[in-house]
C-alpha cells in the first residue's frame, strides 16, 4: 500500500467508532506490556511505539525471553513475535472488543505465555470492562491507516524537536490511556506532589509535553497540543503561534488544529514553530535553565 499523503484527512465524525474501539484494543494490549515491563518513570513503560507498519509493544520480557505484539495497519492484522521463533497473528476486523481481547489471550497461552491484566479500561468515562465490552466493535480498514499515516509523520517531526533538547526527555511514545502521541522535556526539578496514581508519577517533576490526539472532549478534531506541568503565570497569554493555534483555558494547553497543519506548505515547518514558541515561553516563564537543557 502506497501512502496517498503523508498528513491525510481524520475528520473524527467518519472515524469515531473505530476510534473508540481501536481505543479499547490499544488499552488491552498495552496494560500487557504494563504489567511485565519493570516501572520506569512517569509511567514509561506502559507505553506503546510508532514502528513501519503500526504501533508496537516493543520486546516484552517473559521469564527467559521476549515477546511483541504489534497492531499491523497496513495488512490489518495483530502479531505476536517470540524471541524463541514463535510467530502468530489474527485478523483486525470488526469484532467487539471483548471478543478482541479473549482472541489475545488465547493466543498469548498458545505460545505459553501467562498474563492477567486489570480489564478495567483507564481515562476513558463510564468504563466497561474490557473483557465484558461488546459495545465497541467497529474497524474500518482504512482509518485505521489513516491514523498510523498521521502517527508515522507526526513521529518524524517530534523526533527532530526531541534532537534538540540535551536535558531528560521522554521517548516519542503513545500513550493508551489519553490515545496520544506524545514527549516531554524536563528540567530536573520535583513539581509540586499531586495524589492520583496515574498523575502523580507521570507529573513528579516539572515537564513541558508536546503531543498529538484525535480529538474529542470538546474538541472536534485532531490536533496538536502543548502545556507546561505545573503551568506558570502568564503561560496562555505568552508565545507567538502559527495561526489556527489557541489555549484553552479549560484544559491548560495550547491546540494547533491538525486541518490546518496538513493544508500548510510545510506541515513540518509550522509543529515545529508551534512546538519551540510554546516550549519557549513556559520554560522563560518557568526560569529553565536553558543553556544548560538545550542543544
Amino acid at each position: 500500500m502506497v501512502p496517498q499523503s503523508d498528513w491525510p484527512e481524520l475528520p473524527l465524525q467518519e472515524w469515531q467508532d473505530t476510534y473508540h474501539t481501536l481505543h479499547m484494543w490499544t488499552q488491552i494490549v498495552g496494560k500487557i506490556r504494563l504489567g511485565l515491563a519493570p516501572l520506569q518513570n512517569h509511567w514509561w513503560n506502559c507505553a506503546l511505539y510508532v514502528n513501519t507498519c503500526g504501533l508496537t509493544t516493543s520486546p516484552i520480557p517473559y521469564n527467559d525471553r521476549t515477546f511483541e505484539i504489534q497492531f499491523n495497519f497496513i495488512d490489518h492484522r495483530v502479531e505476536l513475535r517470540t524471541s524463541n521463533g514463535d510467530d502468530r497473528t489474527f485478523p483486525l476486523a470488526p469484532k467487539s472488543v471483548a471478543a478482541f481481547y479473549h482472541e489475545l489471550f488465547a493466543m498469548l497461552r498458545a505460545t505459553g505465555i501467562a498474563v492477567q491484566i486489570n480489564p478495567k479500561p483507564q481515562e476513558v468515562p463510564d468504563p466497561i470492562p474490557l473483557d465484558q465490552d461488546e459495545t465497541h466493535a467497529a474497524y474500518d480498514p482504512e482509518y485505521a491507516n489513516r491514523l498510523w499515516r498521521v502517527l508515522v509523520s507526526t513521529e518524524s517531526v517530534f523526533q527532530e524537536f526531541r534532537a534538540r533538547f540535551i536535558g531528560k526527555a521522554s521517548p516519542v511514545h503513545f500513550f493508551w490511556g489519553s490515545f496520544d502521541l506524545c514527549c516531554t522535556r524536563f528540567n530536573g526539578r520535583r513539581a509540586p506532589a499531586r495524589k492520583g496514581v496515574i498523575t502523580g508519577e507521570a507529573y513528579s517533576h516539572e515537564c513541558s509535553s508536546l503531543g498529538w490526539w484525535p480529538g474529542g472532549s470538546g474538541v472536534n478534531g485532531p490536533a496538536f497540543y502543548a502545556y507546561m506541568a505545573p503551568e506558570p503565570a502568564g503561560y496562555g497569554a505568552r508565545p507567538p503561534l502559527p495561526a489556527g493555534s489557541t489555549y484553552l483555558d479549560q484544559m491548560h494547553e495550547f491546540l494547533l488544529m491538525y486541518d490546518d497543519v496538513r493544508r500548510t506548505k510545510s506541515p513540518r515547518a509550522e509543529i515545529l514553530e508551534f512546538a519551540q514558541n510554546t516550549y519557549t515561553a513556559g520554560a522563560d516563564l518557568a526560569g529553565w535553565d536553558r543553556s544548560a537543557l538545550e542543544r
